[in-house]
């Protein structure tokens, strides 16, 4: 058992969704040509003014408002001075001494035990562009610079990677949920930065810390922590001092590596921005987007879990995505038999997006015939086995599965006479095996059902079976 306790916290950057960049109107388009969407503003030209957006301020205090924050009506940008090729300015456009938002908390769930992690700030700032090297030359893509960020800076309450995991997810659920990002970690627009140190257990005084610098999913953010809570553990038990520094995590070898030493909040020199005025936002308005605000999953996955009876599980799955939740509310509202539809939900539907990779919000199937399916295997139309047969279909097509099942003569057999027969033959053809279970062996059941559902080709009405069975093996 260790003697050391973990002290973690999170510095999370998150893109806003905006058409345009924070300060023009370049658009905020990824994956376009390097160098598109640049004009003179976001590539700092001389003589040129931002011009505020006035969008990426509403979603910056929406999700102030979801995390529980205290929401400053009047906020100042400062310039916060470093140099480095990405950043056209000289200088980033953040905030300082008077952020947007301050002094909130997300609870989450570890360990079957909630426990509430505060937030100390979240500001606006820019993002920066992008360095590209090729070879023994470098190049230089603006059209990331400028574009919209806030930055949710937590309080170091975490004690564990699994705690920085669970506060990730949540917050990334939630700023999903609020449609002010896209929520991309692979593209950057969700992404972190983590503070760790160590401390000796029972210790009140904080140990040095490092960052480990943008960590773009939750696996990285599990990975790098856990070894970097090693290394330093390493460190100071070989006699030695931890140094305050920024850290790389390689995800190759599974290992942070040494990237520069940490400079600290003054050494950035930040003044506030002469070119741009303060931000105000008004009762009216702040009341506006309040009223705005959606469902958030916390409070939606208790919703489904009280008024639905669906397990914990099920409803974090559903909920944890606000598409999938929207689109299991539509099927319940066709068919009302909630904890079907989440069965396919949680079951066939996760397996598609898995195997493919297509999101349910991307994929073509409807609500409609989610909610169709349920029913047609609950009205004996079909068997569940060839319900579960035919989802890859309707996932990828999005047919309506009635019309697809009669076509494709997948129409459940519930003549009693075929049925009978079919398990006669299958009696007849396995004598040892009946004999076994007249002996006492009644499991052997399910054999004889598999062997009956095999001879009709899945198609046969389960419950039929068995009652055939039940009749001729006396």
């Amino acid at each position: 058992m260790s003697a050391y306790e973990t002290v973690i916290g999170l510095e999370v950057h998150v893109h806003l969704c905006t058409k345009s960049k924070l300060f023009c109107s370049c658009p905020t388009t990824f994956g376009v040509e390097p160098n598109t969407n640049v004009c003179e503003v976001c590539a700092g030209m001389p003589g040129v003014l931002p011009v505020l957006n006035q969008t990426a301020v509403e979603y910056a205090t929406r999700a102030g408002l979801a995390l529980n924050c205290a929401i400053n009506n009047d906020s100042v940008f400062a310039r916060k001075n470093y140099f480095y090729p990405d950043m056209p300015y000289n200088y980033q456009i953040s905030q300082f001494e008077r952020p947007l938002c301050e002094h909130g908390h997300l609870d989450i769930e570890v360990g079957g035990e909630t426990k509430r992690i505060g937030i100390t700030r979240i500001h606006m700032e820019t993002d920066a562009g992008k360095n590209i090297h090729e070879g023994d030359h470098s190049y230089l893509d603006l059209n990331r610079a400028a574009v919209p960020l806030i930055e949710i800076v937590s309080e170091p309450d975490m004690r564990s990677a699994e705690e920085a995991v669970a506060y990730l997810k949540a917050l990334h659920a939630i700023v999903v949920y609020l449609g002010i990002t896209d929520g991309n970690m692979e593209e950057g627009s969700f992404r972190c930065d983590a503070n760790v140190s160590i401390r000796p257990k029972g210790t009140v005084e904080f140990g040095t810390r490092t960052e480990l610098k943008n960590l773009n999913s939750f696996r990285h953010v599990q990975k790098a922590i856990e070894f970097e809570v090693a290394r330093q553990q390493d460190v100071l038990e070989d006699g030695d001092k931890v140094i305050q520094e920024t850290r790389l995590f390689d995800s190759v070898k599974g290992v942070t590596m040494s990237m520069r030493d940490k400079e600290e909040a003054h050494d950035y020199r930040y003044f506030p921005d002469p070119d741009l005025v303060p931000v105000h936002i008004s009762e009216e308005q702040l009341e506006s987007w309040k009223a705005s605000l959606p469902e958030l999953p916390a409070a939606r996955r208790r919703r489904f879990m009280d008024e639905w009876k669906l397990p914990e599980q099920d409803a974090e799955i559903i909920t944890a995505d606000r598409a999938q939740a929207d689109f299991f509310e539509a099927a319940v509202a066709l068919y009302s038999e909630p904890r079907k539809i989440a069965n396919y939900m949680t079951g066939p539907m996760l397996r598609e997006i898995n195997q493919t990779g297509v999101a349910l919000k991307d994929s073509a199937l409807k609500p409609e015939a989610l909610a169709e399916l349920a029913k047609i295997v609950d009205g004996g139309l079909i068997s569940a086995k060839i319900a579960q047969d035919i989802f890859s279909d309707l996932y990828a097509e999005g047919v309506m599965p009635e019309a697809y099942v009669r076509e494709k003569g997948l129409v459940q057999v519930s003549d009693t006479s075929a049925i009978d027969a079919a398990v006669a033959e299958v009696l007849a053809e396995n004598p040892a095996e009946v004999e076994a279970y007249k002996g006492g062996k009644t499991k052997l059941v399910s054999f004889f059902v598999g062997q009956v559902m095999r001879k009709m080709r899945g198609k046969a009405n389960p419950a039929l079976v068995n009652e055939a069975l039940g009749r001729l093996l006396k």
